[in-house]
């Protein structure tokens, strides 16, 4: 069962590469602007207070804005930093603050690993917005294959703050009928995609 899931999870991996590479700069810009304003007016944003945010590569739904929309309404902000297999979530202070963070190996932003910040289950969050490859509308979640979401929300769940809600953002080509998952993958509250429905 195990080496069928892992068969069906990087083939479902591969395929979603593909059709992120095939979207044009324009066609990624836009869905992130159709995104960027569904999630402003959702609800659970609106009313949380502390939220983690991923730093986006450019084959992920941009999350600059939302930063900038983070600080602006004065929401605190927490963003990722992984050692080895661990990723915990650091605040993160202004656009200014952002701008120096120091650049990983992978190429994502992160705060540096001397780097002294509150760790966000200092006092837990409100909401993680989260990335991945693959979602269902039902919050099936295919991530890159880490598990660094599944085990922080893990950790959250311990926290006595309760668990944070969670909204993924997708650009529509990487939303799927079915998504492989297995027993310590950890379903989505809200998917929030680029179509313009």
């Amino acid at each position: 069962m195990a080496a069928a899931m892992r068969e069906a999870k990087s083939l479902l991996r591969r395929e979603m590469k593909q059709r992120i590479a095939a979207l044009s700069s324009e066609e990624k810009v836009q869905q992130s602007a159709i995104i960027f304003k569904k999630l402003t007016s959702h609800p659970v944003y609106q009313s949380s207070q502390r939220i983690s945010v991923y730093l986006s590569t450019a084959d992920e739904v941009n999350t600059q804005g939302i930063l900038e929309h983070m600080f602006a309404n004065n929401k605190k902000a927490y963003v990722p930093q992984y050692i080895g297999p661990r990723m915990d979530m650091l605040r993160l202070y202004s656009m200014e603050d952002y701008d120096t963070l120091p650049l990983t190996k992978w190429n994502i932003k992160q705060p540096g690993e001397g780097d002294q910040r509150e760790e966000a289950l200092a006092t837990g969050l409100d909401l993680i917005i989260v990335p991945g490859l693959a979602f269902t509308t039902g919050g099936d979640r295919l991530g890159k294959g880490k598990g660094y979401y599944d085990k922080y929300q893990e950790r959250c769940a311990k926290h006595p703050g309760g668990k944070p809600k969670t909204i993924a953002l997708a650009f529509k080509e990487q939303m799927c009928a079915t998504v492989p998952v297995s027993e310590s993958d950890v379903t989505i509250d809200y998917v929030i995609h680029g179509d313009a429905d």
